[in-house]
This record gives C-alpha cells, sequence and structure tokens, in this order.
C-alpha cells in the first residue's frame, strides 16, 4: 500500500500525516519549535492541577505558586546539565549548542533531582514540610511529563526499535536524526515508492499513556488520603520507576552511562522501585509497631 511520502503513518491504525512540522513560523523568518511549545503548555496546565490539589487540600496556593517558579528554572536547567553529562562527547566539541534546548534534549530525570533539591532548600527557607510540597507537586509533574512526551512526537524521537505491533509507528528515514536509527532498524527499512520508513515503537505514545494512567490513580489516591504524609511522592517514583524502566528498554536513543551499555535512565529506574519498595515495607512494618 502507499502512502504517497507521508512523513509518519501508523499502518495497523489507518492514521497518516503527510507533513510533519517541528515548528511553526512567525513573520517570515522566527522559528517556534513545537516541542518548546508543548512543553509550555504542559507547564502552565501542571500548575493548575497543583493549585487545585492545594485547594482541595485546604492549603495555600500561594506557596505552591513561589516554589513551581523556582521549580521550573532549577528543572530545566537540571533536565539540560543531566542530558548534556551523558552525551558530552558530542557537546565537548560544540558548545554552544548546550543552550539550545529548542530542539530537544532535555532528560526528565535531571529536572526531577533538580526539582527536589530546589524542594528542599525552599522548604527548610519556608518552614514547610518537604512531603506537604512534594505531594502536590507529583502531581502536576505526570502532567507535565504525558503532556510533554508529544513534543518528542513533533520532533520524531524518543521512539523504540523495530515492531510490527498494532501501534507500530512508521517515520520517514529522511526526517530522523541519523544517530537515532540503529542497526536492527536499518535491517527492517520499509521502501515505499523509493521513500524509505524506519518502523518502530512509538515509545513516546507508551510513557504519555503510562504517565497519564499513573497521574489518574494518584490523583483519586491524593484525594482519600491525609495531604502531606509523602505516600504521593512514594507511589510516584514507584509507579513512575516501574513504566520508565520496562519502556526504556524498548528505546534505541538512551542516554549510557559512560563506558558500558546500561542506558542510565534504565538504572536509575531499577533503583528507585527498589528504594521505594523498601521505603513502603519499613512504613508499613513501623506503622505496626507504634
Amino acid at each position: 500500500m502507499s502512502y504517497e511520502g507521508a512523513d509518519l503513518i501508523f499502518p495497523h491504525l489507518g492514521i497518516v500525516i503527510k507533513h510533519l512540522n517541528n515548528h511553526i513560523t512567525l513573520f517570515g523568518s522566527f522559528d517556534i519549535a513545537f516541542y518548546g511549545i508543548i512543553i509550555g503548555i504542559g507547564m502552565l496546565i501542571a500548575l493548575f492541577v497543583i493549585e487545585q490539589d492545594a485547594r482541595r487540600h485546604h492549603n495555600d496556593p500561594n506557596l505552591y505558586y513561589d516554589f513551581f517558579i523556582a521549580a521550573i528554572i532549577c528543572g530545566v536547567i537540571g533536565a539540560r546539565l543531566y542530558y548534556v553529562a551523558f552525551q558530552w562527547d558530542y557537546y565537548k566539541n560544540n558548545l554552544p549548542s548546550i543552550l539550545n534546548i529548542r530542539q530537544g534534549g532535555l532528560a526528565i530525570y535531571g529536572g526531577i533531582i533538580a526539582g527536589c533539591l530546589a524542594a528542599l532548600v525552599f522548604c527548610r527557607i519556608r518552614k514547610v514540610s518537604f512531603f506537604k510540597i512534594s505531594d502536590s507537586f507529583f502531581l502536576g509533574v505526570l502532567v507535565g511529563q504525558f503532556i510533554g512526551r508529544w513534543g518528542n512526537f513533533f520532533n520524531c524521537e524518543a521512539f523504540g526499535g523495530y515492531t510490527d505491533s498494532l501501534f507500530a509507528m512508521r517515520i520517514r528515514e529522511a526526517i530522523v536524526n541519523p544517530s537515532m536509527i540503529s542497526e536492527e532498524l536499518l535491517e527492517h527499512i520499509i521502501d515505499d515508492n523509493g521513500i524509505r520508513y524506519i518502523q518502530v515503537h512509538p515509545t513516546f505514545l507508551y510513557e504519555s499513556c503510562w504517565n497519564f494512567a499513573v497521574f489518574l490513580f494518584l490523583y483519586w489516591y491524593a484525594g482519600k488520603h491525609e495531604p502531606g504524609s509523602g505516600n504521593v511522592t512514594i507511589l510516584y517514583f514507584l509507579l513512575y520507576g516501574i513504566g520508565r524502566f520496562l519502556i526504556e528498554g524498548l528505546r534505541t536513543d538512551q542516554l549510557k552511562i559512560p563506558g558500558t551499555t546500561l542506558a542510565v535512565s534504565q538504572c536509575l529506574s531499577l533503583l528507585l522501585v527498589i528504594l521505594m519498595l523498601i521505603v513502603i515495607i519499613y512504613r508499613k512494618m513501623h506503622a505496626k509497631t507504634a
């Protein structure tokens, strides 16, 4: 079946996108990347969710507004530095590119680590409980994550290896960064009237759906349990870690631990899952003996 040179196709779902642009152009010359637009939309909706959670628990939303500003600044810086650190072989010879985040290159774990550090400082200064902030904030983080993954869609990145499953995604090879195309994908190149396609797992979609499901569960859970207990934060790291560990194993553009073939995000996810299970068990045992 011919798709007449479409940029992106979900062949088993009958979805065809003829032209996939990754930006809009204003005034004929100024480009704005969809990646940045989507990240910005995610941040705004995340703030709305955090505010709503604060209000339903009778907390002052202004406290969360103040932290949100600090968290976004620190989170973006942390996400970029994390990404650059594990791609240093490229950036050491292209230092100006470190500042160019318009085309992608933000690692969520770097943002989370920086955001948690910012929260610790903020809570110490404002003399509030860390979990009071984090239990609401991680609901917003999940919103940012499941929306933000669609920025990867427009950038044609964060995809997996070859698949012919129901959700298989076919991308025109010419619009993909060659460094993201694995040997396995080259072995399964699809030629349609002289146009070459790779066919991959849409891992951005898998993770977006997983994060959305986790968000729905935790938003419901947070409304039924005592606010500020830390349970939402612990469950966030546990459930996000499980999903990320499984999905990361499918990706072809993993950040690797230097000198190894190990995916850093997969290792970190596994570590978080183990740690959170230990914390949950400890809390339950402590509650029984209290």
